[in-house]
C-alpha cells in the first residue's frame, strides 16, 4: 500500500477554506441577530450552530471542488 503525502501548501490552503467558511457562518449569524433584533450575546451562544454552518458550507465546498475535479479531468482526456 503506498503511503499519501499531504504537503503543507495543501494544509494551508484548506485552512484558509475552512476559515472563510468560518468568517461566513459568523456574518449569517450577525445579520441574523441584526434582522430579528435578537441580543448581542447570542454570538457566543450559538457557536455550536456557527461550527455545524461551517462544516456544511466546507463540505459543500469539497463536494463543488470534486466535481470540478473529475469534470476537469473528463474534458481533458477527450
Amino acid at each position: 500500500m503506498k503511503d499519501s503525502v499531504i504537503t503543507a501548501k495543501v494544509k494551508r490552503r484548506e485552512l484558509i477554506i475552512l476559515l472563510c467558511c468560518f468568517a461566513v457562518a459568523n456574518v449569517v449569524n450577525w445579520c441574523a441577530i441584526i434582522k430579528f433584533s435578537t441580543p448581542w450575546y447570542e454570538i457566543f451562544t450559538q457557536v455550536g450552530y456557527i461550527v455545524v454552518t461551517t462544516l456544511v458550507l466546507y463540505g459543500l465546498l469539497l463536494a463543488m471542488r470534486v466535481a470540478w475535479w473529475i469534470l476537469s479531468g473528463l474534458a481533458r482526456k477527450k
